[in-house]
Formats: structure tokens, sequence, C-alpha cells
């Protein structure tokens, strides 16, 4: 199997897309200090023009990491880099056999001894494939143990950000086929989410866009890089695909200040184009932490990670009495401002409350005001570029954690929400102002919110919160039939 590192003749980031790889060119320091212990330190030959011979004996003091980065100078560095002597000795020093006269001073003199009959025996490139395969689910089992340990009020894993050194990048392709592959600029955390967000002054023109892909980025090897880098071998894992084709005609858009328009792109995706030129201004995606690490880091470049099949928890609860021992946890924020968060538990619903192919859960009630809760702070969505700032009011991030009676993660998305006036005439006697409606609706269920602007206290309330889940679902879930 081919790992997708190709040569590199001129200095630009290279990736493979059949393999998710995306790796900046070779960075010869390493092989230039070897290169000095061997004498050659103020000779006038180029580096480049070495024999074979003595740039495969400095190219076996480079790590694992240098010599992929080194592979990438040119078709013959590529070639000198595939060897299997300097990649089996790598990988025989990190994975070594099971046997107990092995000794760790050994490793080079083994090599010396299988190398014509066994190493080369195999064709260019197998012992390099093979470390770096086992490197790869060495590091993905231990993101697994990590995410093991769940808090209790949220159903999600404790160590979101301590699984492993991630980032994430958007690919934006044109009619051509090109990729501007651009790297995150910043990062909020939240309660159950994180906002990413991408901005700068070399965006393509949206015209020539076609698509725009969401990754994550993750080393190749993940033990051997401690800190988030983007000047090592890395891969993809496809996280979305969004279609840019017509975008301000087919898309909603959520909301605009003086300069930028905001455009949502489900699940999750905001886009912000300049309102002269039509130009983009910024990206932002908000990504919930259910299952964040596996999409991000189990995919590949070209396909998502497909989440194993759910089996039903049998329900033997008699089913006239329909869902009960629901729990919501809802967080309303932008910008690292937190608007609303809180958790309603022993959420119920009757089965006379299923219509319409949904089943009710009612957490805010319109008719009991002792649930109605305030927005804290001036609501909208803040964002920023290199030179520019400004905030889209009556839209924000919207994060929804719901856990099933079990405890059990049911219903998660993170997504951005906008609130529009409402054309119904209010039937509360106690609130005087303006009414507004938000709703968000994917294939899993629908949020539907009613909110009151209070003038005197310049701030909006939420006198309505109900979710709406899909029958569908549901029956899949706990194998019943409602």
């Amino acid at each position: 199997m081919a790992w997708g590192f190709q040569p590199l003749e001129s200095r630009q980031i290279i990736h493979a897309p059949g393999y998710g790889l995306h790796i900046p060119p070779g960075d010869c320091k390493a092989a230039a200090a070897a290169a000095a212990a061997m004498g050659f330190q103020g000779r006038h030959l180029p580096f480049t023009d070495m024999p074979s011979e003595i740039l495969l004996k400095i190219f076996s003091y480079l790590d694992a990491v240098s010599l992929l980065c080194i592979g990438c100078v040119n078709k013959r560095f590529y070639h000198l880099a595939n060897d299997n002597v300097i990649w089996f000795k790598i990988y025989s020093s990190f994975f070594p056999p099971k046997r107990t006269n092995w000794k760790t001073n050994s490793v080079e003199r083994t090599a010396v001894l299988l190398s014509h009959a066994t190493i080369q025996d195999r064709e260019s490139g197998y012992w390099k494939n093979e470390y770096i395969m086992k490197q790869t689910a060495t590091g993905k089992t231990r993101i697994m143990q990590l995410l093991k340990p769940i808090n209790p009020s949220t159903g999600l894993p404790l160590k979101t950000k301590e699984a492993i050194n991630l980032r994430w990048v958007i690919v934006l392709k044109d009619r051509n086929g090109k990729e501007h592959v651009m790297e995150q600029v910043d990062i909020s955390y939240n309660d159950t989410s994180i906002t990413i967000f991408w901005y700068g002054t070399n965006w393509p023109c949206l015209d020539t866009l076609s698509t725009l892909e969401l990754c994550g980025m993750t080393p190749l090897l993940l033990d051997q890089c401690k800190v988030p880098t983007k000047n090592g071998p890395r891969r993809r894992s496809l996280i979305a695909e969004f279609n840019l084709t017509n975008l301000t005609k087919v898309t909603t858009m959520i909301g605009s200040d003086m300069l930028v328009q905001l455009f949502r792109l489900n699940p999750g995706l905001l886009m912000g184009l300049w309102k002269k030129g039509n130009g983009i201004a910024f990206v932002m995606a908000s990504l919930h932490h259910h299952q964040l690490i596996e999409r991000s880091t189990l995919g590949s470049a070209t396909k998502q990670y497909i989440l194993p099949p759910h089996k039903p928890i049998l329900d033997d609860v008699d089913p006239e009495y329909g869902l009960h021992g629901y729990q919501l946890h809802i967080d309303m924020h932008s910008g690292g401002h937190t608007y609303m968060c809180g958790t309603f538990r022993n959420l119920f619903c009757r089965k006379d409350y299923i219509r319409n192919g949904y089943l009710r859960l009612t957490v805010i009630s319109l008719k009991n005001n002792s649930q109605h809760l305030p927005l804290a702070g001036k609501v909208g969505i803040f964002w920023r570029t290199d030179v520019f700032e400004g905030n889209v009011q009556n839209c924000y991030m919207m994060d929804v954690t719901l856990l099933d009676e079990t405890e059990k993660p049911f219903w998660c998305f993170s997504a951005p929400v906008y609130m529009k006036l409402s054309s119904r005439a209010s039937c509360l006697y106690d609130y005087m102002g303006h009414n507004y409606d938000l709703n968000y609706m994917d294939s899993e269920g629908k949020v539907h919110v009613e909110l009151v602007w209070i003038e005197e206290s310049k701030e909006y309330y939420i006198v309505n919160l109900v979710l709406y889940l899909r029958t569908e679902k549901v029956n899949r879930w706990f194998g019943t039939k409602y």
C-alpha cells in the first residue's frame, strides 16, 4: 500500500487526496547535520548530487518524521527514503520482536544480517508502510482509551480535549479540481462543542468553487507528535462536504450586518460573505463533542467515518406510557459569550403526544411562567477577520445534547440558528414586547423556541422550548412500534 508521499520539485505544500496525507516539503537540516558529522561540511559537492550510498547512510540517522519529509524533496530522495533496511531499523526499534534474547543494541546488526535474506525481498517501502500502519493503529487505540470516561451530566467523554493533538482544515475545490487548503486560525471551546474559525486574505474566488470539505487533520505518527503541528506528515478525515454552487441562491441566509452576510450550510457550518464584492470573509464551524474525535480521526480523505450499527435497546415498558426519563443539556453561545446554558431532567412524552411522525418533549412550557428563562447579554454571532470584526444580531450557535432514559446520547448537534420575528399574535399577558421564533430541523428531529423581547430590560425571554423526535428514529433506537 502506498501512503501517498510524492516527490516535490518546488517548495510548496503537498497532499495526497487518496490517502488523506498533507505534508510540507522536506527539511534537510537533520540530514545536513548528519552529512557534516561524516566529514562533508565545507565541501562544494551539492547535497543532492552525493552518491546514493552516502545519502542512504545520512538518511539512516533520521527519525521517521524527518525521513518522510525528506522523501518529498525530489524523485531520487523519494526512492532512497523508501529503503527497507532503514525502515526496518525504525520499525524494529519501536516494535521489537517478542523474544527473550532480543537486545535493543542489536537492532542495526540484525538489520544488516537480514537485509539480503528478508528485508530486500520486500517491495520498496514495505517496512515504511508497516511502520506507519502500526503506529496509526497504536495511536487510535490510545485515543479510544482516553474517550472511555464519561461525564454523567452530559453523557459525553470527559477527556475530549486531551484525547488527541487535533486540528481542522477546510478544503475548497474549484471546478477544475484544484484544491485550496485553509488552515484553522483560531478555536473556541464551549461546554459541549468547539467553534473553529478560518479567515485571511488568500481566499479563492467564490464563483469558481464547487465544494467545501471539512476535515480533521491528525499527525500521521500520533506518538511522534506531542503538540499540534502543520510542519510534519499528516492525514485527513472527512467530516462533511458542502456544495458551494449557487451558494447565495440555494443556501439559507441567517443574518447580516453592515459588512457581511451569514449563510448556514448544514450541519454546523457558517460562511460569511462580504456584502461588497461577494467574496469569502470567513468560515466558522460548530462541532458537537459527541463522536467528534472518531469523526475527525477515523475517516479517510474521501470517506466519512461510519458509526457502528446501533443495537436496539429493547424497551419493555408499556408502550402506552411513552417516553420518560430523558435529559436535555442545551447551550446557546457565540464567540466565548454564553447566552443560556442549562440542563433539564425528567422529560417525557405520552403516547397521545405523538403526531405527524414526531414525539414531543416539552422542555419549557408556554403556560408555566416559572420555567421561562432570559438570554444573557447582547445576542448575536461574533465574527472577526484579520482587519474587521462585528456582531450579527439575533443569531448564535446552539448545542443540543439529549440523553435517553439510559443516559446515553440520543440526539446531539451543534449548529448556527437565528431568531425570526413572529407573525402570530402573542397570547401572553405577562410580557409586553415583540415575539420571535427559532426553528431548527435535521433528519432526527426538530427544535422549536419562542422568545419575547422585553424592551425595558433589553433582553430576550425563552417562553417555550419544545423538542420533536422523529418516530422512526425512536423505533430504530428501542425496537418499538410507535
